[in-house]
């Protein structure tokens, strides 16, 4: 683990890297969750199985010991810190779990990503589908995965232009077809440049 300097306190980073790296994967943590997720730990698998280097990200607010997450625009400007500090030669595809997804799209373009990773997209708050975050899934201009669970609470996205949606069994924790959930990475992130 690395502490990585951002305008609103230290991030933390850990790396998994593959053996002969041609990208990294930047993985973002849900709102109340750690790197510890399972849908992360599996994503992080199947990345380095398929000669991606990991990097998952721990936001500020975690770091700092709190549960509740930080205004949008601080999670932003922290990932994207993040991002220059493991920036180097390989492509970077951004990606994370429910609001790190968020960060991920949100921060896609001025990032440099050529690939998304959507992990539980939150679509919309149960009980409030008028409050939906499809703007933020649709910003990105590079491919996008959303792996969604099929009883997710927070909404199943549809698939669109360069955006492909994989729907697994289980809801928004994504704890019931790792098999399926490592598949469908594998896969997506074979076809991206690197």
């Amino acid at each position: 683990m690395t502490e990585v300097a951002t305008p609103h306190g230290p991030a933390r980073i850990t790396r998994h890297d593959a053996a002969d790296p041609r990208a990294v994967l930047l993985l973002g943590h849900g709102a109340g969750g750690g790197i510890g997720a399972p849908d992360l730990v599996s994503a992080t698998a199947a990345a380095t199985a398929a000669g991606v280097s990991v990097v998952l990200v721990e936001q500020p607010y975690r770091v700092a010991g709190r549960r509740a997450p930080a205004p949008a625009g601080q999670l932003d400007t922290a990932w994207l810190a993040v991002v220059e500090h493991v920036r180097g030669g390989l492509p970077l595809v951004f990606g994370g779990r429910s609001s790190g997804a968020r960060v991920a799209c949100r921060t896609a373009g001025v990032g440099g990503a050529v690939g998304v990773l959507c992990l539980a997209f939150p679509v919309a708050p149960p009980r409030t589908p008028e409050k939906h975050r499809l703007a933020e899934l649709a910003a990105p201009t590079v491919p996008v995965l959303v792996v969604q669970g099929a009883n997710d609470a927070f909404g199943v996205p549809d698939p669109a232009p360069g955006r492909e949606v994989v729907v697994l069994r289980g809801d928004h924790g994504l704890k019931s077809d790792h098999v399926a959930l490592k598949a469908a990475v594998t896969t997506w992130l074979t076809g991206r440049p690197g």
